[in-house]
């Protein structure tokens, strides 16, 4: 899947360009977008599990230092749900786990134009694309069926509901 999405969003990951990787996890996605936008482009990752993004910060610092270093990497601990709007807005946003319904702040922080690929729904899901045009105008299309984990807060993904 983390090819579709770069494939998806590669005219937005050009190099000089701003992404924002929400569910970060690894950092493995979050390294690739960092390729594709450039020595002058930036990455932010943002996951709510602290250990995830400890883990993908060592990971990172030991094969892309370079890159931590210079900002062109940066990985944070926050409520992915609300993006990171201090560093808005982006040319691109990936969300790698399932909103229940339109993500209405991820979709403000985008650039005119930019683009968002987000799975959404509940039990039924579809990878949605926004588009943001030059004037602000988003339009959305269905790419796929898919099956994500929830995007959620900590205490709900640990709870016995998710099990």
């Amino acid at each position: 899947m983390h090819g579709y999405a770069l494939e998806n969003l590669h005219e937005y990951l050009q190099p000089g360009m701003r992404a924002l990787d929400v569910g970060s996890g690894s950092g493995y996605l979050t390294a690739c977008m960092a390729e594709m936008v450039g020595d002058n482009g930036r990455i932010v990752g943002v996951d709510h599990i602290p250990g995830l993004v400890e883990g993908s910060k060592r990971v990172l610092d030991r094969h892309y230092s370079e890159w931590m270093q210079s900002g062109r990497i940066k990985v944070l601990t926050g409520d992915g749900r609300k993006g990171y709007p201090d560093e808005a807005p982006y040319d691109s946003i990936h969300v790698g786990a399932a909103s229940s319904h339109v993500p209405a702040e991820l979709i403000a922080q985008l650039k005119s134009p930019g683009r968002l690929f987000v799975p959404v729904g509940s039990f039924s899901q579809n990878i949605v694309v926004y588009d943001k045009d030059c004037n602000g105008n988003v339009k959305e299309h269905e790419i796929m069926a898919v099956r994500y984990v929830p995007l959620t807060d900590p205490e709900k993904q640990c709870s016995e509901e998710f099990g």
